[in-house]
């Protein structure tokens, strides 16, 4: 199947990508705090209030809300119907040229090349769009950029089509795809110094 085959060659770029640490982080800080805790701990908690076992289905509560651990790093797989694409695929920057690379050679088309400002987080992100030309099977890759230097490699040598998107996508978000034969202006005078899909712009 088209889409195994696909998720399976997508998965290898994340082979020498590090799992986040974030909740790992946290697990071992809340490790640490309980071993220091037994100094301290004379009297347990949960025996000193009379009604202790409203406070203890509380806490259970909590601890069922929590979320669960983030999935291990991937192509993750979507509901078509819901989402509008097969596969969603989120990479670092300099992964994104050997992506489209695996998705030319398996017979892909780009079909769209956009960008979205996440302002409150300081960062741009490149969201690439691919569709097979034999069967339904469309793949989303997602890069995130440093706002302060929003810059991808171009894959414009991999996809002819990539040159026009880049370029437009530069126009509106300001994001440098480096390497790129011609990143001149596409929609916007040739004089433009803004970028007017910034969420910070004024016009």
């Amino acid at each position: 199947m088209l889409l195994a085959k696909i998720k399976e060659a997508l998965n290898s770029l994340y082979e020498d990508i590090p799992v986040e640490q974030e909740a790992t982080g946290d697990a071992e800080a809340e490790v640490a705090v309980e071993e220091a805790a037994p100094e301290t701990e004379t009297v347990p908690a949960a025996k000193a209030p009379t009604a202790g076992s409203d406070s203890g289905k509380e806490q259970e509560a909590e601890a069922e809300e929590a979320e669960p651990p983030a999935p291990p790093p991937g192509p993750r797989e979507t509901d078509y119907k819901a989402k509008g694409y097969h596969l969603d695929v989120a990479l670092p920057p300099e992964k994104v040229v050997a992506a489209a690379e695996i998705l030319s050679r398996e017979n892909f088309f780009i079909e769209a090349i956009t960008g979205v400002d996440w302002i409150d987080e300081q960062q741009l992100e490149v969201v690439y769009d691919f569709n097979h030309f034999e069967e339904l099977c469309r793949v989303v890759v997602r890069s995130r950029l440093e706002r302060s230097n929003p810059e991808i490699p171009t894959i414009s040598h991999i996809y002819h089509g990539a040159n026009w998107h880049e370029r437009e996508t530069h126009d509106f978000y300001g994001i440098k795809f480096s390497g790129h034969p011609n990143l001149e202006p596409l929609l916007l005078p040739e004089d433009a110094d803004f970028h007017p899909l910034l969420k910070d712009f004024k016009a």
